[in-house]
């Protein structure tokens, strides 16, 4: 019988990464799989390289293609561009509280290894209340003070108090314990289970605000918003469902 207990997350280092004193920006995939896109389009806009990656020991799902599964071992990737780091993106989180903090203590570790000063997270805001074309996203640090000067950009704080659960929300508190300074961008969304390309873009475009920098054509994220809201209104059409079976 497998034990998958005794299959600890491994850590495998590709090459030392050239950057100096980068800004981090750190996302799993969560709520309408907003931190995925982010991270995902920023690597590939960025032709990032992979320059360490984690295993965690077994996904808690199979993929199923229609009548036979799949069964892939996860990978989370760090990428490096340009004085940037990039982690997550791809599927999944951590499955155990001892696999989240582990993979938020690395994350800090590589962060003060290259000496980053900043570490940016990124993820959904659920709401109940109707969301059109352009979702707001809105803005919470690791102090006041932090927070003051993004305010001065005309940057929204988040509306209300709340928890952050997962990674996107945890990987903040691992900054504030280590005395680095951290920014958690979160958009809106209504349905958590269909994926927000224009939330991810609302995000991108704040990004690129906060850090001066261009994450590529952010108008294809208007693109698949589009493919998705019309697969949507097929399925409803037809009395179907958008969503596989998982």
């Amino acid at each position: 019988m497998l034990n998958v207990y005794s299959y600890p997350m491994k850590y495998i280092n590709l090459e030392e990464p050239q950057v100096t004193k980068p800004i981090v920006i750190a996302a799993m995939q969560d709520m309408g799989n907003v931190g995925n896109i982010v991270i995902d389009f920023i690597n590939k806009s960025l032709d990032s390289d992979c320059f360490r990656y984690v295993c965690p020991p077994f996904p808690n799902y199979v993929m199923d293609k229609g009548g036979y599964i799949e069964f892939q071992p996860e990978r989370w990737e760090y990428r490096y561009g340009s004085d940037i780091i990039e982690f997550g993106g791809g599927t999944g989180q951590p499955q155990t509280n001892e696999e989240l903090y582990e993979l938020c203590q690395d994350v800090i570790d590589v962060a003060k290894k290259h000496s980053a000063q900043l570490i940016y997270t990124v993820g959904a805001f659920h709401t109940t209340h109707t969301i059109l074309q352009q979702p707001r996203t809105f803005v919470t640090t690791t102090s006041q003070e932090l927070m003051e000067q993004v305010k001065r950009l005309g940057v929204e704080a988040t509306p209300k108090s709340s928890f952050i659960t997962g990674f996107n929300g945890l990987i903040l508190g691992f900054a504030k314990l280590n005395n680095i300074r951290g920014i958690g961008l979160y958009c809106e969304i209504n349905d958590p289970n269909i994926p927000q390309y224009r939330a991810a873009k609302s995000i991108l475009q704040l990004l690129e605000r906060l850090t001066f920098m261009k994450f590529g054509q952010l108008h294809e994220l208007d693109i698949m918003a589009d493919a998705v809201d019309k697969e949507i209104d097929k399925m409803r059409a037809s009395g179907d469902s958008y969503f596989d079976n998982t």
